[in-house]
């Protein structure tokens, strides 16, 4: 067994190096996931001798993915069929200013507060769309990107549902919604407060350019349609964290129930239209737009670090860490700053694996979500968020990383302040 574990992290750190570099190499990091968790847990059952405990352990793991998986897809479908009633409207139809300051400020306030009630991931998406329909220049388009990317990681980290590693430490028992929001919301806003401020100042003076053509139009829904699909899609999210402290069933289940209430709705709004107009309005549309993709990569990556986790390399790292750097403190920081070149889902679930017995009163759990959920922004390619804002805005890393990064770092270590002050404290 003992000549088993080097082999295994020899395996997750070649799939982890494909998944950095999936620009380069040209394989999705999906494809690069599910192949290292395929070899990882074949090996182990293969050259462990124990399959029957092996297979025990794969159960395991199953179930806690399953759990995340669950969530994340009733949450994703959710803003689908917002988004496709037009429902985002509702926000957009309001940022109306001539003063280029003005807009940054209330395109970062909006995406932190957003991405806080949605994800940052869906978040960053609907601002940067919405940017494309409000700023003509494609330099002042990349630079609210990139505001965009570090407010939508900021209200994530402060928030259960805001990232997909705080859901996952909220899942695993190691967070609770009101102790994330209390002792994280202050420094995820100076995490934002600091750039915001940063690149307003090269701002000053400049109006807004409008593009020169609007958008194409998409299919019209009526007001009442709209409003019924924002306020109950945003209703149902932001109720899930009631229903988990309400019964004591996991988020899974009260987002699905969401979802089928949502969906239940939809049909009865429009059960009076034709087959090929309610079509892109219903839920079956909005399960073939949700990113897959994205899903099918946490799958691979949570399957990868499980095999990390029952092997206990993660608790012997653990106690490399303790051994050599001791402040918990600065672990946990030094894991976001890792979250700026790796993603931040594998990190949190090997932190999970490494302080599996841990509870919310013996390890920092709120200041992981901080660290590993804004430390992300400090490189373009460190989130979910900043990798959509390249897709979509064509962000370059050099680009990123010397207009947006250093900003970004100087807010991360200034959030990381405040949120050792306010600890302090006793707040």
């Amino acid at each position: 067994m003992f000549a088993l574990l080097p082999l295994l992290v020899l395996v997750f750190v070649v799939a982890y190096a494909a998944i950095a570099l999936e620009q380069p190499l040209g394989v999705h990091k999906s494809a690069s996931a599910l192949v290292g968790a395929g070899v990882l847990w074949t090996l182990y059952a293969m050259l462990s001798g124990t399959q029957e405990l092996v297979a025990a352990q794969l159960g395991e793991t199953l179930l806690e993915t399953a759990q995340v998986v669950f969530f994340l897809m009733g949450a994703m479908t959710i803003v689908e069929v917002v988004d496709a009633h037009g429902g985002f409207d509702v926000i957009t139809t309001h940022i109306r200013t001539r003063k280029l300051t003005t807009l940054l400020v209330l395109v970062g306030l909006v995406t932190f507060l957003l991405s806080a009630i949605l994800d940052n991931l869906t978040t960053t998406i609907v601002m940067v769309s919405l940017l494309r329909r409000v700023l003509g220049r494609a330099d002042d388009r990349m630079l609210f990107a990139g505001l965009v990317v570090i407010a939508a990681n900021a209200g994530g980290a402060s928030s259960p549902i805001g990232d997909v590693t705080t859901t996952m430490l909220w899942i695993a028992g190691k967070i609770t919604p009101s102790g994330v929001i209390q002792s994280v919301f202050l420094a995820s806003a100076v995490n934002l407060a600091v750039p915001l401020a940063w690149i307003a100042r090269g701002l000053r003076g400049r109006t807004v350019e409008p593009p020169v053509e609007s958008g194409v139009g998409r299919l019209e829904t009526t007001s009442f349609e709209k409003n019924v699909m924002f306020f109950l899609g945003l209703g149902i999210l932001v109720a899930v964290p009631v229903f988990k402290t309400l019964t004591h069933l996991p988020p899974y289940l009260g987002i699905l129930f969401g979802l089928g209430l949502l969906w239940l709705v939809g049909e009865v709004i429009h059960r009076g239209k034709q087959d090929e107009d309610k079509a892109p309005l219903t839920m079956v549309h909005a399960l073939t737009r949700i990113d897959m993709s994205s899903i099918v990569f946490f799958i691979g990556i949570l399957f990868a670090v499980g095999v990390l986790e029952h092997t206990e390399v993660l608790g012997a790292m653990a106690g490399w860490l303790d051994a050599h750097v001791g402040h918990q403190g600065v672990i946990v920081a030094l894991i976001g700053l890792a979250s700026a070149v790796v993603d931040n889902v594998p990190l949190v679930a090997a932190s999970l694996g490494m302080y599996a017995s841990g509870s919310a009163a013996d390890f920092p759990w709120a200041f992981l979500a901080y660290c590993a959920g804004t430390g992300g922004s400090i490189l373009v390619i460190g989130s979910a968020a900043g990798v959509a804002a390249m897709g979509l805005e064509r962000l370059e890393f050099g680009w990123y990383a010397r207009v947006i990064g250093v900003p970004a770092a100087v807010g991360y270590f200034a959030g990381i302040a405040v949120y050792l002050v306010q600890s302090a404290l006793g707040g």
